[in-house]
């Protein structure tokens, strides 16, 4: 049944950074027919970098904007119409996703051709709320306490500190060899947004609106549209990949050097395989090229417009003003503060997750 299918991966690209270790998780595998890189970056180095890796393998297919014009998260959306062949499995990967298990792909595309009836499917994604919120409800992992199956959780989505405990978490899992034991199962979801981290979609279910998808593409995606439908979104928990950082985490993991410990585990393992060894050494090649080719690179044109940020108005001037005040405490306020602010400094790390 599978074979009936043309297996096609695409990546929003997106950041060489983190892509150095996404791509050849993804060209390696066999059930993938072509992997589309959405080029929705202004960043020559990264463009220049995509362009060397589409040279030197087949399967890459870069798509630039069709607008032509790059505005972040907010161009994304026109790349969806490129998504919408016949017989075709999609699957879309965040630019950040660093970790993918192994037979992972092939394990979601034979799940969406079992699962027809969902909109969406996702794997199991490592630092994604809901995914997090089924590990809990699981017993997988022990939290502090319980947090609810929201996308945009204050601790689970948003806190920094939390995201580091769970990679180190989950990194300690894969040194051990020991991360199959979080493979749990499938878990229904609908009328629930949902951080579309890794998901797969049909062809054929995009052309029904020729993969129109208006506004933000997440909230459309994950709850509008398959509640227009009444059809409802999977995550299958018997495959797993890891997701580095929402944008409020990633600060704090690059201080705890979270990517470069992911990067140590994948280079230890590709080395033990040929055929990852090499594809990794080609993509390296990439990064010191366009690292060494700095000057000319960047002397490149310009592929894109930009959408040109608005200039302040005399009312958003004033608004940033801060004009001093004084304010009367009295000693009890002042030691109590004092108090704070020295236990604050002087407090550990934050314990979220037991045995952390």
């Amino acid at each position: 049944m599978i074979d009936q299918f043309q297996v096609v991966c695409n990546t929003a690209a997106g950041r060489r950074r983190y892509m150095q270790y996404l791509i050849p998780q993804v060209i390696a595998s066999d059930v993938v027919d072509r992997y589309d890189i959405w080029v929705n970056t202004v960043d020559k180095q990264d463009i220049e970098f995509f362009r060397i890796l589409a040279a030197k393998f087949p399967k890459i297919n870069l798509i630039y904007q069709p607008e032509g014009v790059v505005n972040g998260i907010a161009s994304i959306n026109s790349f969806y119409r490129k998504c919408v062949e016949k017989d075709t499995i999609y699957f879309k990967l965040d630019d950040d996703i660093v970790w993918i298990e192994t037979g992972a792909i092939e394990k979601m595309v034979r799940f969406r051709v079992d699962n027809p009836h969902y909109f969406l499917v996702s794997p199991l994604v490592i630092n994604n709320a809901l995914c997090t919120y089924i590990l809990q409800s699981q017993s997988k992992i022990k939290l502090n306490g319980y947090y609810r199956a929201v996308a945009a959780d204050e601790v689970l989505w948003r806190n920094s500190d939390f995201a580091c405990q769970l990679h180190e978490w989950f990194l300690e899992k894969l040194k051990k060899g020991s991360y199959a034991d979080l493979h749990c199962g499938t878990y229904p979801i609908s009328m629930n947004r949902f951080s579309i981290n890794a998901i797969l979609w049909f062809g054929s279910e995009m052309a029904r609106f020729d993969g129109v998808v208006p506004g933000d593409d997440e909230e459309w995606l994950s709850c509008i549209r398959p509640t227009e439908i009444g059809a409802s979104n999977c995550f299958n928990a018997d495959a797993l990949c890891s997701h580095f950082a929402f944008y409020p985490q990633r600060a704090a993991l690059d201080e705890h050097n979270i990517l470069e410990q992911y990067a140590e585990y994948l280079n230890r393992e590709w080395e033990k395989d040929p055929k990852m060894k090499e594809i990794h050494r080609i993509v390296q090649e990439a990064m010191k090229t366009v690292e060494q080719n700095k000057e000319a690179i960047l002397a490149q044109p310009e592929i894109y417009q930009t959408v040109p940020q608005p200039k302040p108005s005399l009312f958003d001037k004033l608004g940033k003003i801060r004009l001093p005040y004084l304010t009367f405490r009295s000693i009890v306020q002042m030691k109590r503060q004092f108090r704070k602010k020295r236990e604050k400094r002087e407090m550990k790390r934050f314990t979220w997750i037991s045995g952390a």
